[in-house]
């Protein structure tokens, strides 16, 4: 049978309210009080009874993270941030995939009204049909990441316009004039909040430096990967000349792009610079290595279980907005237009 509190106690020879100020961390309790309690938690494989203590609360100690694609570097490396974060919180993180889907969005808004997790942090791609939009009933504790921007809903975000007129304006600096974008916006094949915002910060680029933006250079793909990237670009290439520089919306797209443009005999950067967006670990380590737009992923994770945990605690408190920071790191997949 597993051990109680109350074993704990005998074992340790204390109260087991002591016990539970020790396990609960909210109490100061003497440290060598404290030493005993643990020994016994050790000596006895002591599992707390989540069921239990959340019946006296009201909360299970989990949370669900919904990101839309989880075969994604970027999304991995996100969950990762989230899970450490949450655990140093107390809490279980329950990871799904949203796929875009906003059925799914609202399934995981049913479950934390019924009270089976405690709060959610949603990263939709769009707002119109969001689950977090429309007449669904008041939400549970919800915090938006990314950059959809639902009304009275927290958020956290990194501001892609301006970061992706950044970048446009690095490859500008290096020479660079007809700038292919792979990720633009299409109402026929994709578009989304993250997608219009880059493209506006990459006319915005364009824009200030006199050039006229051309749309032989918006290059749309279904899905923000390595293969559909490498095709689209493919495509792109058996129709136009090759541009002078390629600025993918995500680094996966970019790592396609670089194979697509490798595939045809041209060399990054030599003939044509490849920039991408998110930093990922193995943006680093492709060769070249790329350039991308690099932000704090355990920030992200920190701020928004920070809003979480206020929300849980709050439900009326006010929204609030946070913006991560970036920066241009610039590595050897972008050079001087020869």
């Amino acid at each position: 049978m597993r051990a109680t509190v109350r074993d704990v106690a005998t074992l340790a020879g204390v109260s087991p309210k002591t016990v539970s100020n020790v396990i609960n961390g909210v109490v100061p309790v003497r440290p060598a009080t404290r030493e005993r309690v643990e020994a016994a938690l050790r000596e006895l494989d002591y599992v707390p009874n989540l069921s239990a203590r959340g019946l006296r609360n009201g909360r299970t100690g989990v949370i669900a993270l919904a990101l839309p694609d989880l075969a994604t570097a970027y999304s991995a490396e996100l969950a990762k941030e989230f899970v450490e974060a949450a655990h140093e919180r107390g809490w279980a993180v329950q990871i799904e995939q949203s796929g875009a889907n906003a059925e799914r969005e609202l399934e995981l808004i049913s479950r934390a009204r019924t009270h089976l997790v405690d709060g959610l942090v949603l990263n939709p791609t769009t707002l119109v049909g969001s689950g977090v939009e429309g007449d669904h009933g008041p939400l549970p504790p919800t915090v938006v990441i990314g950059e959809v921007e639902p009304r009275g809903v927290d958020q956290v975000h990194v501001d892609s316009r301006r970061a992706a007129r950044e970048m446009t304006e690095h490859l500008l600096e290096l020479g660079h004039r007809r700038i292919a974008i792979i990720g633009a916006s299409d109402d026929a094949v994709f578009r989304s909040a993250t997608s219009e915002l880059r493209q506006a910060g990459y006319e915005d680029a364009l824009a200030a430096a006199g050039i006229a933006e051309d749309p032989a250079l918006c290059i749309a793909v279904a899905e923000w990967a390595p293969g559909p990237a490498a095709a689209a670009l493919a495509e792109h290439l058996d129709r136009h000349e090759a541009p002078d520089a390629v600025f993918c919306f995500t680094d996966a797209m970019a790592i396609g792009a670089m194979s697509a443009l490798a595939g045809r005999g041209l060399d990054v950067p030599g003939d044509v610079s490849v920039a991408g967006f998110d930093d990922i670990q193995g943006a680093a380590f492709v060769v070249p290595a790329l350039t991308s737009v690099s932000f704090d992923k355990r920030a992200i994770a920190l701020a928004a279980l920070t809003a979480l945990e206020r929300r849980i605690e709050d439900g009326a408190a006010p929204r609030k907005v946070a913006i991560i920071p970036h920066t241009i790191v610039t590595r050897a997949s972008t050079a001087p237009r020869g």
